[in-house]
């Protein structure tokens, strides 16, 4: 966004450095969780991509 013609920067203002790309966070499942079906879909019934219980 620009500034308004009206308002100039002050001359000590330096520009701003790049802000960083994040970095992808993996994390592996809880200890004994990996076989474990999905909570959501263990005994639910899937109605177009949405779990139900009814």
């Amino acid at each position: 966004m620009k500034r308004p013609a009206h308002i100039v920067a002050p001359k000590t203002l330096t520009p701003s450095p790049p802000v960083p790309e994040p970095e992808a966070v993996v994390s592996p499942p809880p200890a004994g969780e990996e076989e474990k079906p999905d909570p959501t879909r263990y005994g639910d019934w899937v109605k177009k991509g949405i779990a139900i219980d009814f």
